[in-house]
């Protein structure tokens, strides 16, 4: 497999280094991608490095993950308008420790695989360097005129905010960091996002100028979204790779939400499928876009990756609560939390519970909770067959409704007609 090909149908690849192709084809190589410890998870923001990392074994490379203990301290100040807030020793190991245990899903770290995938830590190595050791043996090598010649520098200093000289260092301390990989591990390329490159730059040169050798790297392009606004944001905020933070049912929705235009690209860039059936998908999809096969085969091959086969299963059948009218029985053995997560985007009522310990008929409860402007319009829907409560169609305008109805015995869905929802949620007077 050629690496660089792979990756430049895709649309993985943006800016690389003479001889980076060549050298991929000439012998197994060491790579690495740096992975910033902000937070305890990584999001979808962070999938293509690990998208990077994968394709680099599969073709047979050895990966490194490197988690920046170190410069997790300091703040990256990439092509970013303010300086970052510091992070805490404390906080930080808790989000290397995370962050470490997410990526061992997803690549192969058995040691007796001659490209078995290893994690490392610049803190490591940064907690023995004194600062005058740095500026003497590693300082003189790089001129400041070279550091300022880069873009995000330039931006920085020139904007209202200036920059601070921690974040001016920075582009050299991570390159230092690709320095000692490749006198430590023979690590010969580094790879990153296109806002990377001005760091991983200077990281080669320092690998030429310090150790003499040479050192190679290529760059992804930042994903963005068709319509020009952020990858990876929602509503509800970011989509995290921990389901705790970002449940396997949001996190499916997610990619089944895309538009066609990015799906069409999401589909080469976040699945392993081969070229072949990706473009006969995207065929099959423009001729029948109603179908949304691409969002829903994306969605699936993304959701298994992170979450797992059975995660998957449940978001699909959590899915079809909203668009068939036979899950009262998966609706009732949702958890309060799966629940939720399924009805993010309905409107919310609210009831005392006490008004349900006595029963309360059936257009009362829809008329008072604002479900229906009035018990006219509630009693006409009703008789005609177009109300149901958990999924089960309303039969009478006679209906009494206890407590025995909540789900979770907090809950009741309403459905009037075939798309709209109502969750009436009950509370203490």
């Amino acid at each position: 497999m050629n690496l660089i090909e792979e990756l430049r149908w895709r649309g993985m690849l943006q800016d690389m280094m003479p001889g980076t192709e060549e050298q991929l084809q000439k012998e197994m190589t060491t790579a690495y991608i740096g992975f910033d410890p902000t937070a305890a998870s990584l999001h979808i923001g962070s999938l293509v490095p690990i998208l990077l990392l994968v394709h680099l074994q599969k073709a047979g490379h050895k990966p490194l993950a490197l988690v920046g203990g170190a410069t997790g301290m300091v703040g990256d100040p990439s092509f970013k308008a303010e300086e970052r807030k510091m992070l805490d020793n404390d906080t930080l190991q808790i989000n290397v420790a995370g962050i470490k245990k997410q990526l061992e899903r997803f690549l192969d770290f058995d040691p007796a695989k001659p490209n078995a995938a290893e994690m490392v830590n610049n803190y490591d190595w940064f907690q023995h360097i004194s600062f005058l050791d740095f500026i003497r043996d590693t300082g003189k090598h790089i001129t400041v005129n070279y550091m300022m010649a880069k873009d995000s520098v330039k931006k920085r200093i020139e904007g209202d905010s200036g920059m601070s000289f921690t974040e001016f260092t920075y582009q050299l301390i991570q390159g230092y960091d690709f320095f000692h990989l490749y006198t430590a591990k023979n690590c010969k390329l580094q790879m990153g996002g296109s806002d990377q490159w001005g760091n991983i730059v200077t990281g080669t040169e320092l690998v030429r100028r310090k150790a003499g050798g040479e050192a190679f790297a290529f760059t992804c392009p930042l994903i963005k979204k068709a319509d020009g606004t952020k990858f990876g944001k929602t509503e509800q905020g970011t989509v995290w790779l921990d389901a705790s933070r970002t449940s396997p049912y949001m996190f499916y929705q997610f990619w089944l939400n895309t538009t066609d235009a990015d799906a069409e690209s999401y589909i080469k860039i976040f699945t392993f499928m081969e070229q072949p059936e990706v473009e006969e998908l995207i065929a099959a999809h423009r001729l029948n876009p109603g179908q949304r096969q691409l969002q829903k085969r994306l969605a699936q091959e993304v959701t298994v990756f992170i979450h797992g086969e059975e995660n998957y299963n449940f978001a699909v059948k959590a899915s079809s609560i909203l668009f068939s009218n036979d899950t009262a029985a998966l609706l009732a053995s949702l958890t309060e939390e799966q629940l939720l997560d399924v009805m993010s985007g309905v409107p919310q009522y609210e009831i005392a519970k006490s008004a349900l310990e006595t029963g309360k008929d059936i257009i009362s409860l829809l008329a008072e909770t604002g479900i229906f402007p009035s018990k006219g319009e509630a009693r006409k829907t009703v008789q005609g067959g177009g109300v149901s409560m958990n999924k089960n169609k309303i039969e009478s305008i006679d209906t009494i409704v206890d407590t025995s109805a909540l789900l979770r015995g907090k809950y009741i869905l309403f459905q009037k007609g075939k798309k709209n929802y109502y969750l009436v949620k009950t509370n203490q007077d």
